[in-house]
Parts: structure tokens; C-alpha cells; sequence
């Protein structure tokens, strides 16, 4: 983190803007104190006063990186309109904060480019340089991670294609054979009958056999006639 600004406010006659600067001058004297806390809770009274102030917002945002609240801090540098600073080290200071803020909450992307805004101004910084590749390591791991785990969603995605296509034909032999399967067993089962249709059934069998019987007889009948005839020539 670039060191802490300290915020020098324009005198004024208004009462609120003297409270105001009093609860910033307060919250800056907590921090070079390490008091992160009580720094904290002055700079929010003082915003409360202003919420437009753009140091103290900015000095909000360093104070709460160091309490290690990254992601309330990367909000508030947000609300940094860094453009219209214009007061040179504040400025480039608000744009390495910005980086490394990013860098704690492992925002790859934003780092890289806050990084790189700081170094088109401060091109001989170091620290910055070493930031910005550091960020941009990591930025890159991710994407080639993205890109592979896209590759093989696609692959996957495709060998359930295929082995849908491979499985579909199975499925219907399979599917054939119980049908075959369950027809045998139902021709198989024997067909249970209700008392009625067994007496029904058992009485068209007797008359069948009686019918049988009729015929047989009459053919005897007629053997006898044929014999007793050529006898009684």
C-alpha cells in the first residue's frame, strides 16, 4: 500500500466544515497511530458531514485496506473519482491503492489495469512494475484455467453425445428382448378361469367328445351294415 496522504483542508467559515475537518485531522492522527479502528469510525463521521470529500474517502479506503476489509475498501476506492483529482500524488497514489487492493481480493483483472494506468505515469516504480507482473501471472493462470476447464465442459459434452449415439441402438435390442421376454411369459402363464367359464368350458368339451362319440358309432353302425349285407347275399 503507497504511503497515507495526509489531507489538508481548505479553511472555511462554515461550523460544519470545521467539524468536518476535525473528524478527518482526528482520523489522520489514528492511523499514523496504527489505531485503524478509531480511525475508521472518525473518517465515517467526518463523510457523514460530506460525502463528497474525496480525500477523506480515499483515506476511508486506505484505512480500511490495512484493517484487511478488501472488499469495503475496493467499494469506497470505487467511489474515487480519480480523474478529477488533480493533485498529482494523490492521484497516481489512488490508482497503485486501487492495484493492490485488487490484488488482495484476487481481482486479476482490475489490478492489471490499474497497474498499468500508474506505470504509462510512473514508469521507473518498481514496486509497481513488480505488481503488475505479479498480476499479470495470475490474470493469465486464470484465463488458461478458464479456457481448459471450457475444453473439457466441451469434451464431456461430447462423449455424452457419443455414447448416447453408441447406447441408442442397445437400448432398443434391449428394450425388443423384454418385450419378447414378457409375450413368452404371458403365453407361458397359464390363463386362470373364473367357476363359470370352467363349467362352460368343461361342458363344451363333453359335448365335443359326445358329438365324437355319435359318429364313431355311426360309423360302426354302418361297418355292421356293410358286413351283415355282404353276408346276407
Amino acid at each position: 500500500m503507497r504511503k497515507f496522504v495526509c489531507i489538508v483542508l481548505a479553511m472555511s467559515l462554515c461550523g460544519i466544515a470545521f467539524a468536518q475537518k476535525a473528524d478527518f485531522r482526528k482520523g489522520n492522527r489514528q492511523f499514523k497511530k496504527g489505531d485503524y479502528g478509531q480511525a475508521d469510525i472518525s473518517y465515517r463521521k467526518g463523510l457523514l458531514k460530506d460525502s463528497t470529500s474525496v480525500k477523506g474517502r480515499y483515506n476511508l479506503a486506505n484505512n480500511l485496506y490495512r484493517q484487511g476489509n478488501f472488499d469495503e475498501a475496493a467499494t469506497q476506492m470505487k467511489a474515487v473519482p480519480v480523474d478529477s483529482l488533480h493533485i498529482g500524488a494523490l492521484e497516481s497514489d489512488a490508482l497503485f491503492n486501487m492495484g493492490d487492493i485488487a490484488i488482495a481480493r484476487q481481482d486479476w483483472q482490475t489490478a492489471v489495469n490499474c497497474f498499468i494506468q500508474y506505470l504509462t505515469v510512473h514508469p521507473e516504480d518498481i514496486a509497481a512494475k513488480e505488481n503488475y507482473t505479479y498480476a499479470r501471472y495470475h490474470l493469465q493462470n486464470q484465463q488458461n484455467q478458464q479456457d481448459q476447464n471450457n475444453q473439457n465442459q466441451d469434451q464431456n459434452q461430447n462423449q455424452d453425445q457419443q455414447q448416447d449415439q453408441q447406447n441408442q441402438p442397445q437400448d432398443q435390442d434391449q428394450n425388443q428382448d423384454q418385450n419378447d421376454q414378457q409375450r413368452q411369459q404371458q403365453q407361458q402363464q397359464p390363463v386362470e378361469l373364473n367357476p363359470q367359464q370352467a363349467q362352460q368350458l368343461l361342458q363344451a368339451i363333453q359335448d365335443k367328445e359326445k358329438k365324437t362319440q355319435e359318429k364313431v358309432d355311426e360309423k360302426k353302425a354302418q361297418a355292421v351294415k356293410s358286413r351283415q349285407k355282404e353276408k346276407n347275399w
